[in-house]
């Protein structure tokens, strides 16, 4: 019995803690729930009742109309499993008598799911039908199924699969399945190969299972049976719409039916908003008046879709042509038109061809224009121009257009057949042409006489060729040319294109001793070709041109000499040499100018020029003079160069040290970076003098106990070597050196003071002095002494002063008088 009673307490234990953690029924006092299917042991206690306490009477269950709920000490049990498909919950009312009052409570039963039913097709044999032309993906129809199990769970969660295809043609996956909404489909594949000739039905095999398709889940297969049906759905014939039609509007113009499920319609294309519609039937209307010259065609594509904005197949094309109506007036593609026509044009010649445009249709004859000449400006007694009734060419009618107007203004009209018309103007400039030559009014001009000194530029003469075409032309202009005599350019012709005039103009320097007379030949032309006659003897003329003699200066071979000496050349010797010639073979005579320290020499009638003194680059490293040379014969007529005289380096200066040291300091012990910082100087350049080597006496003591670091080209750092140094004066022996090769040198004996410090870096005491150096005490003692003996001598002079000069009667004169002193 103790076995059995703890047996019983233990699944009491157990069934409160399963049923607590379950879903609780909702609206009830005491909400229990419970798995369907127990298959354990009888009573099943399903939780304590805390409304109910163990001194109860009179306990009476309601709603329990199978009997198989009870009550025991305060616990609800069953008698029996539970099925949630028969009965999902249960509402028991619990009265009993407490303390000798009817009291009662609810107890909300909940009968929880298990996954205890397969799912089964809402139809035995399920049949559908597929039309031509429709998308893959778009759903043609719909497999229904069901579960019995509870629907907010995934044991009532169905998953559709298409396990097979039959028959397996033309492509073996032709269909697909929606898992979820059991939406049946074509593929890519089926959509595009899909032909009832070859297989008007096929045979699906579906599967649906529940757990939403886990691998435990309960299934069942159908099968459904696809009729594949032929579509009304086609591109329909194309529609040829005269323009401008009368109406009423709108007019239907053709129609398309989609013959499988509901369908909405729409159209798409280059064409204004509302222009074409489409009614739910599919009937296409034109709402509006076409017009060709606009829009000769439009491609409609017809667009059908679910009512879910889904596409369902493939669009439709729709062409509509637009005939045309002779409504448009030919025109001109500009309102004036300028052409030329020469002088001498003959008759039948063409000028120019204007052409109108008709908008209508191109292959029908309302755009057959005629043209015709309605006005000629000015008007003239003969016909001069013409028109082509059907081409628009205008030609000369004239024999000759010599002697007419300058211009013409016509006007010439386009109409087609209906009399529909338009008008242009053209406007005709009538061009001379070149049929005149240009002819000198005499043979020969001057001869004129020209100085040789005559500046470039000079106008000797001008000339005109005149001709009889119409002036300002190209006809008229005259390019003038010479043919001869100025076979080294000394002449150049300015040409004044508005009067024909042209100018002879000197362009080089003349030398009478080397050409005194020019015979120039010049020709006239024009600058387009003569269309009548020829070039005869009056188009050229001849121009005598005599120079007359005028002394010249002397002229120098250079404008600038430059010359290099190097500095410490023995004086005398010869550094460049002037030339010069006079071209009137006069003798030159040669001076310097500018030579203010008299350091060269030029040689008079030689121009050879010497240095009459050693040169020092140091002291000036570039002269710069004039040499003046001047006309043997007339000493206002002189040329002038300029010398510069660049003086190249030698080594010829040591090194030397710069700054003083005496006050300068090094402390003993050895402070880190401290350093007396040694600054040099070489006068010579770069060259030679460019970078300053310092370098210590070969001896080890002083090697030892000194240390130089170059900080630059001419300063080095001077710093102790060793940790320690006795507190002294020291000579520090080192060499500087130039980097010239040879190099110079300079020796130095560097006084360096070597002290202890303080914190501050300042001597603590004196350094023991350097043998041979004055001390301070010395140097003090000579000091006071040299006053002395100053004083001395002073008071001396003042006594012999006073024994010379004897005191004069007033002291006030006496002071006004100065002091003569002889010394």
């Amino acid at each position: 019995m103790a076995a059995q009673h703890t047996l019983v307490m233990f699944l009491r234990a157990l069934t409160l803690w399963m049923f607590h953690v379950f879903m609780p029924c909702l609206g009830a006092n005491v909400k229990i729930g419970i798995p369907e299917n127990y298959d354990g042991i009888f009573p099943w206690y399903l939780s304590k009742l805390p409304s109910l306490t163990t001194n109860y009477s009179e306990l009476l269950i309601r709603g329990d109309d199978e009997g198989i709920f009870g009550v025991d000490a305060a616990f609800l049990y069953a008698l029996k499993p539970l099925d949630r498909e028969k009965q999902p919950s249960y509402s028991l009312q619990m009265m009993y008598r407490m303390a000798g009052q009817r009291q009662s409570f609810t107890v909300e039963v909940c009968v929880i799911d298990k996954n205890d039913n397969v799912p089964t097709f809402s139809a035995v044999s399920m049949r559908g039908s597929v039309q031509l032309g429709l998308l893959k993906g778009i759903p043609f129809m719909r497999v229904e199924a069901s579960d019995r199990d509870d629907r907010n769970t995934a044991h009532a969660e169905l998953r559709f699969l298409l396990m097979d295809q039959t028959p397996r043609i033309p492509a073996a996956h032709m269909f697909a399945i929606d898992s979820v909404q059991g939406e049946v489909s074509l593929t890519e594949d089926g959509a595009s190969t899909l032909d009832p000739e070859m297989c008007g039905r096929y045979k699906l095999l579906v599967m649906v299972k529940d757990m939403a398709g886990k691998a435990n889940a309960f299934f069942s297969t159908g099968t459904v049976t696809v009729e594949v049906t032929g579509n009304t759905w086609a591109s329909p014939d194309p529609v040829r719409l005269q323009e401008n039609l009368p109406g009423p509007y709108p007019i239907p113009i053709s129609q398309v039916k989609w013959s499988g499920s509901q369908a909405e319609y729409s159209l798409e294309g280059e064409f204004p908003e509302m222009l074409f519609t489409i009614s739910m039937d599919g009937v296409i209307s034109l709402n509006a008046p076409l017009d060709r010259e606009t829009q000769d065609q439009f491609q409609i594509s017809i667009v059908v879709e679910r009512p879910d904005g889904r596409e369902i197949a493939k669009p439709v094309e729709l062409r509509v042509m637009v005939g045309d109506a002779n409504d448009n007036r030919p025109t001109f593609p500009q309102a004036q038109y300028h052409t030329v026509v020469k002088e001498l044009a003959h008759r039948g010649t063409e000028i120019l061809t204007v052409q109108a445009a008709d908008n209508d249709d191109p292959k029908t004859d309302n755009v057959r224009i005629f043209y015709r000449l309605v006005v000629q400006i000015p008007e003239t007694p003969r016909a001069l121009f013409r028109v082509d009734r059907d081409s628009g060419v205008i030609s000369v009618q004239a024999d000759s257009m010599e002697g007419t107007a300058p211009q013409y203004t016509l006007t010439i009209t386009a109409e087609d057949a209906k009399g529909l018309n338009s008008s242009c103007t053209v406007v005709v400039t009538v061009q001379d042409e070149n049929n005149n030559a240009p002819v000198f009014s005499q043979h020969e001009y001057g001869p004129y006489h020209i100085p040789e000194d005559a500046l470039v530029g000079t106008t000797v003469t001008a000339v005109v060729a005149g001709d009889a075409d119409v002036r300002g032309g190209d006809s008229w202009q005259v390019n003038y040319r010479l043919e001869s005599g100025n076979e080294e350019d000394v002449f150049i012709l300015a040409v004044d294109r508005h009067t024909n005039e042209v100018s002879l103009v000197l362009s080089k320097v003349l030398d009478f001793e080397r050409e005194s007379e020019y015979i120039l030949v010049l020709s006239a032309r024009n600058p387009v070709a003569l269309v009548r006659g020829r070039y005869g003897p009056a188009s050229t003329a001849t121009v005598s041109i005599y120079v007359d003699d005028v002394n010249e200066g002397p002229i120098l071979s250079q404008s600038h000499y430059e010359v290099t000496v190097r500095e410490g050349e023995e004086p005398g010797r010869v550094i460049a040499t002037i030339r010069g010639h006079d071209p009137d073979s006069h003798p030159i005579r040669y001076s310097l100018r500018g030579d203010t320290k008299r350091y060269f020499s030029i040689g008079k009638y030689s121009g050879e020029l010497k240095t009459v003194q050693a040169l020092d680059r140091e002291e000036n490293s570039t002269y710069t003079m004039e040499v003046i040379a001047v006309d043997g014969r007339n000493a206002n007529l002189s040329a002038s160069t300029l010398v510069t005289v660049q003086i190249l380096d030698v080594n010829d200066n040591s090194p030397v040290l710069v700054g003083d040291y005496s006050w300068k300091y090094l402390c003993t012990p050895r402070w880190e970076e401290q350093a007396l910082v040694l600054a040099s100087r070489d006068s010579d350049g770069p060259q030679h003098g460019g970078r300053l080597n310092f370098s210590l006496r070969s001896d080890a003591t002083v090697r030892r106990n000194w240390k130089l670091t170059p900080i630059n080209d001419t300063h080095t750092n001077l710093s102790l070597n060793i940790p320690y140094l006795s507190p002294e004066v020291y000579t520090v022996p080192f060499t500087i050196s130039d980097s010239s090769s040879p190099p110079r040198s300079t020796f130095i004996n560097l006084p360096v003071t070597v002290c202890p410090c303080n914190i501050r870096g300042n001597c603590k005491m004196a350094a023991k002095q350097l043998e041979g150096m004055p001390t301070i005490q010395s140097a003090v003692g000579i000091l006071l002494g040299t006053f002395a003996f100053i004083g001395i001598i002073l008071v001396v002079i003042f006594v012999r002063l006073s024994y010379q000069n004897p005191k004069r009667p007033s002291r006030t004169s006496q002071e006004r008088v100065p002091l003569n002193i002889s010394l």
